[in-house]
């Protein structure tokens, strides 16, 4: 079965992408994935030193699995730790899920950064949807959600594919500037269609991954979007 693939580092973002993956597990009924890489950083080092640095790893895993579990409902909960970059470890795991969910940022990200090379790089590379989750601390409780906007004024079916799921399982309108969504809105009878506005705050916008990593409209919103954004295709 394929699960949720979290990446964790410990970081006030990763805590806030924890919330959402678990969200997402929840709501899917899947398993989730914390996952943490490490790497030595000097160069050359005695064993004792590299222990020591694995053992911190251990314990940052450690902790973001426990509180997936702590705060979960249900929602089975493995470990990835992983000695090497997190980025291609990330969208190699990417291969096997149904689901990538990253901070926009992590603890090496360059102070003022509005995302992180991580980040990134798995956006525009994994195998599978990517939830970038922008935006230190918790989730804030929101008593009345926006929609699932698509980015995209010409999405591809991949897109509307996730948009109008996403919708479904969290009971959300969606909007979109595409005009003629009837065939979607027909696969998706409980989904209410909104027009799309610079005015409505959104609760996730959708993206396709093309252009994720060019210049457009999913590469400024992995930049700059007030809420989650994902990247499909």
């Amino acid at each position: 079965m394929k699960g949720i693939v979290l990446g964790y580092d410990g970081s006030d973002f990763s805590m806030q992408a924890l919330d959402w993956a678990l969200d997402e597990a929840e709501l899917r009924k899947l398993p989730l994935t914390v996952a943490h890489a490490w790497q030595w950083p000097y160069g050359e080092a005695d064993e004792e030193a590299r222990a020591h640095l694995c053992k911190a790893a251990e314990h940052v895993l450690w902790h973001g699995a426990e509180c997936a579990r702590q705060t979960s409902l249900g929602v089975r909960v493995g470990t990835d730790l992983y000695e090497g970059p997190a980025a291609p470890r990330l969208v190699e795991l990417s291969a096997d899920a149904a689901l990538v969910v990253v901070g926009s940022r992590g603890l090496g990200a360059l102070p003022g950064a509005d995302m992180g090379s991580v980040a990134g790089y798995v956006a525009a590379h994994a195998a599978c949807p990517v939830i970038v989750v922008r935006g230190p601390g918790p989730l804030p409780a929101v008593k009345n959600p926006g929609p699932v906007v698509v980015a995209d004024r010409h999405p591809d079916a991949a897109v509307l594919e996730f948009a109008f799921g996403e919708a479904a399982l969290r009971r959300l309108p969606l909007a979109a500037h595409t005009p003629d969504l009837a065939e979607w809105a027909a696969r998706h009878p409980g989904v209410r269609i909104l027009p799309a506005t610079g005015h409505r705050p959104a609760s996730l916008m959708v993206a396709g991954r093309k252009r994720a990593a060019h210049p457009g409209a999913a590469h400024f919103l992995l930049r700059h979007a007030p809420c989650p954004v994902a990247v499909v295709g």
